[in-house]
């Protein structure tokens, strides 16, 4: 394989990366997220989540956990007020993308 295909085929990488984490924030506010996940809300914000599950050794595990509390709720992890579960009407693919852009944040 040439390097004209190779930079062409990280470009696109990067493009499709891009992408996928916009979607993610897209479905985030679409889905009311924001509403908690604020420096104003009662929950932490994204930025303070993905600093926290971005020190797991291992990011998969770090998805996983986090798709699973957002799916079925928490309590504890940061302090006494509960993170309800999802309603049902948002997908796992959903869920799963949000998950991905939180995650992806600097």
């Amino acid at each position: 394989m040439s390097i004209r295909y190779l930079i062409i085929l990280a470009g696109s990488l990067i493009f499709a990366g891009n992408a996928f984490a916009e979607e993610g924030e897209v479905l985030a506010k679409k889905n009311s997220c924001l509403t908690c996940h604020t420096k104003k809300g009662p929950g932490p914000t994204f930025k303070q989540v993905a600093d926290k599950y971005n020190k797991y050794s291992n990011k998969k595990d770090a998805q996983a956990t986090l798709e699973k509390k957002v799916r079925s709720g928490s309590v504890g992890v940061w302090g006494k007020i509960p993170m309800a579960p999802t309603p049902r009407k948002v997908s796992d693919e959903d869920i799963k993308s949000i998950v991905q852009w939180v995650l992806s944040i600097k």
